[in-house]
């Protein structure tokens, strides 16, 4: 069902968000990582679609809407707008975004529905069991930790009505068996055991309606009920390339990777392949889980006002800043602890003494001598081909890592040839060289960090649009001193 991912193309989703509240570290972090790996492919040349967007149905914002004294719409539409503002305050670009309540959408949901129900694998029971409004999740007895909803911890609520049911069951060995001849498809693969043992135990059939409620997509076979949020919410996936006839579906489905957090794994990675399976549709390439942000140690939580709002860091120390340090300090697919003292250091050591000294040295030796052209062999030092496997490999933290080793090779090269102390045409020789590798530089962090890249590009002379310009020579002559890129921090 599977086939390689098609050249000069790359489709990367984030799930889309509850908009009960607005974007915290944990959402700002599935974007930007988004909209990370989106740039890097289209430096490759690679077409790319970046999509994002909002969950609006489902029970909790019914019930958030009425304490609100709003309807649901009303109350979705202020905040889905908090969502576009900060991701565009965070540099975030991304291709689409989508609303569940968008009529295209919904449509495309019932269209899904149908066909898996005409395909067989849909039928009406009755569903009594736990359910946590929170979460929108069903919970079984063994799930429950304390008596209480496993993720959020929340009380459950339990239910007992007549529902449609999805055949989940019927598609225990296809997923196994899937998993087996797609490696990749579960990411970080350390992940994937837990899910093939959570098939093993025995997939049950799930309900996809309710009807207890009215905020939700009308379910296309029986007017009385409502579709459960889940099916609903992964069909962004397709809704937002245009399925099934769009120009954008056919250009970029499969996507490349879904990137989630690992909360909602188990979603993506059984019940979406699923409903894909029956209803003929070819399944994503990867499904990649990322981990939580604890703070100080800490999990964040509202009622410990330890909840940290990534615009917040961004206004006291830079939206580059920000997006550099939450995926140079830990491992993406890893839990991460967010500390702003670490954050501080970072700034100050890698960002201002490393790099921004890196270009402010020399672009002021080069305003005061120019620079003369010539073969630049400190540039054989970086390892693009190891960088590239790295970010293919969704390794961010170690790409940038090799990134600021070259940065050290070239800090060291000016420390060691002293090119304030070498005569001419020497001297502009050594300033090209480096400024060459600046360029580089530029380009390789401008996915990460590209507010700080297009400065260093505009006082070059030069855009960041492709790979290969990359190594496109500079102009000889006199450089403008750049401005400081970044301004040390007292702790």
């Amino acid at each position: 069902m599977a086939k390689a991912r098609e050249k000069n193309k790359f489709y990367v989703t984030t799930p889309v968000y509850y908009p009960t509240a607005k974007p915290h570290l944990g959402t700002a972090y599935t974007t930007i990582a988004a909209d990370i790996l989106a740039r890097w492919h289209k430096l490759k040349g690679e077409e790319t679609f970046f999509l994002t967007g909002t969950d609006e149905h489902g029970q909790k914002l019914d019930e958030a809407a009425k304490k609100a004294g709003k309807s649901p719409k009303e109350y979705t539409d202020v905040l889905v707008e908090e969502f576009k503002k900060a991701w565009k305050a965070l540099n975030i670009q991304f291709d689409g975004f989508i609303r569940t309540t968008d009529k295209k959408h919904e449509e495309n949901v019932q269209k899904l529905i149908k066909q898996i129900f005409d395909n067989g694998d849909i039928y009406k029971g009755t569903y009594k069991g736990l359910y946590c409004v929170p979460c929108e999740t069903y919970w079984t007895e063994k799930d429950l930790v304390n008596g209480k909803c496993p993720s959020c911890n929340r009380e459950v609520k339990e239910i007992e009505e007549e529902a449609y049911f999805f055949k989940l069951s019927e598609y225990q060995q296809k997923l196994l068996d899937f998993y087996e001849k797609n490696p990749n498809f579960i990411l970080p693969k350390f992940r994937k055991s837990e899910i093939v043992n959570r098939i093993k135990e025995g997939l049950k059939d799930i309900s996809f309606t309710r009807s207890k409620f009215k905020w939700g997509v009308e379910f296309p076979i029986d007017k009385n009920f409502v579709l459960w949020v889940w099916p609903d919410a992964l069909t962004n996936y397709l809704s937002g390339i245009d399925w099934p006839n769009g120009k954008n579906f056919k250009k970029f489905w499969p996507a490349d990777v879904h990137l989630i957090g690992k909360d909602i794994i188990f979603f993506h990675s059984i019940l979406w392949p699923a409903m894909l399976m029956s209803a003929g549709i070819e399944l994503p390439k990867s499904i990649f889980a990322h981990g939580w942000w604890t703070v100080n140690g800490e999990k964040m939580s509202k009622s410990k006002e330890n909840v940290v709002d990534p615009l917040e860091i961004a206004g006291k120390y830079g939206v580059d800043t920000l997006r550099y340090f939450i995926f140079r300090a830990t491992p993406f697919g890893q839990d991460g602890d967010f500390n702003e003292q670490a954050l501080i250091d970072r700034h100050n050591n890698e960002l201002a003494n490393k790099l921004g000294n890196l270009v402010v040295r020399v672009t002021t030796l080069a305003e005061k001598y120019g620079i003369k052209k010539t073969p630049n062999k400190l540039l054989n030092n970086l390892k693009f081909e190891e960088i590239e496997k790295h970010i293919e490999n969704y390794e961010i933290d170690k790409a940038l890592g090799i990134i600021f080793e070259f940065i050290d090779i070239c800090n060291e090269y000016v420390q060691r040839e002293k090119p304030w102390e070498t005569s001419y045409p020497a001297k502009g020789k050594l300033l090209y060289e480096v400024l060459s590798c600046i360029q580089a530089i530029a380009f390789l962090l401008w996915p990460f960090m590209p507010e700080t890249c297009e400065k260093i590009a505009g006082n070059l002379g030069f855009e960041i649009k492709s790979f290969k310009d990359m190594t496109k020579p500079l102009k000889e002559g006199k450089i403008n001193k750049s401005e400081i890129l970044f301004e040390k921090i007292k702790s």
